[in-house]
């Protein structure tokens, strides 16, 4: 059964430039760089106990540094990833020591803060971001030479580094250092006595979560061409939130799931709710109130009575 609920999307996203239009070539772009971002914030979240509400600053820090680098300093788009990955790992580590002084509310607190902060510089900085009016006029990189400007190729691009991302997030969460964040986040002063840091197993952890969010802001920049601060707002770090509470979080499918439905509705609902974001909520409460553990561990739950009352 789980092999086949892991079959079945992949084959979907292996089939999906053959038989759809641009239009869904280009809302499946989105739903992955969307899925990369909501796993690397289900790293801190699911598996650390580290509820953040500015997790959008890797994002938006590692989209407009490349934003900056390729259109006004002249790097290439290789040399300008490589430093912008850089530039978005140093920042995860110095937010980190600041916001894991704290836990729960605190560390919330801390990140949305942090985050806010960020939001602010963008735009307020007018001569080096361009302000409220963003950056625009960028151009998608071509890695071997194989330019990205069509839907059909940047999906693929897109599709290769999320399966590659998802991979390395399940290596992650499923190796001897996965085990020793899951321990911290449930007895944090039992791993303390058994020898462990709790305080550097949950900074590694932060960094390395940052350090996909980095990945998922340039994916975001290449293919919108474009940023603006509002990539830096609490609403983008809450859209993440929510696909990885709705989805199932500290699972590695539930944030996948959920940023697809986060998506969805963003596409959808807008086109014909002026306030989707309240019909976002209700969707959200209708979970919460049915599938509490969220979508992907609720689903499971349900095969497993099925099996036993099949049985």
């Amino acid at each position: 059964m789980k092999w086949m609920a892991a079959a079945l999307p992949a084959a979907l996203l292996l089939l999906l430039p053959f038989f759809a239009g641009d239009f869904y070539i280009n809302l499946a772009s989105q739903i992955l760089i969307a899925a990369i971002f909501a796993l690397s914030l289900n790293l801190l979240v699911g598996f650390g106990g580290m509820t953040s509400l500015g997790h959008a600053s890797y994002l938006g820090v590692a989209a407009y540094f490349s934003a900056l680098l390729t259109s006004r300093y002249g790097f290439g788009h290789g040399s300008a990833a490589i430093m912008s990955i850089m530039g978005t790992i140093l920042m995860a580590a110095f937010f980190g020591t600041i916001a894991l002084r704290a836990t729960g509310l605190g560390f919330l607190m801390i990140t949305l803060a942090l985050s806010q902060v960020l939001w602010g510089l963008a735009y307020r900085m007018s001569d080096l971001t361009n302000g409220d009016n963003g950056i625009a006029g960028l151009t998608r990189p071509a890695p071997f030479g194989i330019p990205l400007d069509s839907a059909v190729a940047f999906y693929w691009f897109a599709l290769i580094v999320a399966a590659f991302a998802f991979l390395m997030m399940a290596i992650f969460v499923s190796s001897s250092f996965g085990s020793s964040l899951k321990g911290v986040r449930d007895q944090p002063r039992r791993m303390a006595a058994l020898g462990f840091n709790p305080w550097m197993i949950r900074w590694i952890t932060f960094i390395y979560a940052g350090f996909w969010g980095g990945i998922s802001g340039l994916l975001y920049v290449y293919y919108n061409k474009y940023i603006h601060p509002t990539s830096l707002s609490t609403t983008s770090s809450a859209e993440a939130l929510l696909s990885v509470i709705a989805g199932g979080s500290g699972t590695l499918g539930g944030p996948v799931v959920g940023a697809t439905l986060v998506l969805l509705l963003k596409n959808y609902a807008s086109a014909y709710i002026e306030r989707w974001n309240m019909l976002l909520g209700l969707v959200f409460l209708f979970i919460v109130l049915v599938m509490p553990t969220g979508i992907v561990p609720g689903l499971n739950k349900l095969a497993a009575r099925l099996r036993r009352g099949s049985r």
